[in-house]
């Protein structure tokens, strides 16, 4: 029985502890608060510059205007008084622009608000990479500037 007594003296002292151990991990934390401070002035930030719709120019030569309405149909007209719109294919989207254009013609893209971003990007992409170099979007003024109403 002595033996048992000072046995059970001796793992009463030592009790094992059920905690974790968090140095290491406040180490780790440390170690990375500093990366990211090193490391954060070198990242540059992406500045978009987007126009505003009064400050849109006024166009020298008459564009030649691509319209894409909500159900996703194309069409064309020479942006003058009096010219109508033509209905076309998008597969022949590219051809009848670059047959109308000149170097110097610039091409706008009208599209209605509620047609999908992307299929203005895919339109403007289709004929920028046609060779179609004078491309923009065209706006409404006259919505943007509160004191034309």
């Amino acid at each position: 029985m002595s033996s048992n007594r000072s046995s059970m003296g001796r793992s009463s002292g030592r009790r094992l502890k059920n905690e974790i151990n968090v140095v290491p991990y406040i180490d780790v934390m440390l170690v990375l608060l500093i990366i990211f401070m090193v490391t954060a002035p070198m990242i540059t930030p992406g500045i978009i510059e987007l126009p505003s719709v009064g400050r849109a120019a006024e166009v020298p030569t008459e564009p030649l205007e691509v319209q894409i309405e909500e159900n996703g149909t194309v069409s064309l007209r020479k942006r003058i008084a009096g010219a109508e719109f033509e209905s076309i294919a998008n597969e022949a989207l590219v051809d009848e622009v670059r047959s109308r254009i000149t170097a110097d013609t610039p091409v706008v893209i009208a599209a209605d608000g509620k047609v999908p971003y992307e299929k203005v990007m895919e339109v403007m992409d289709k004929l920028r990479s046609n060779g179609v170099s004078r491309l923009g979007l065209l706006v409404d003024q006259s919505a943007g500037n509160p004191d034309q109403k």
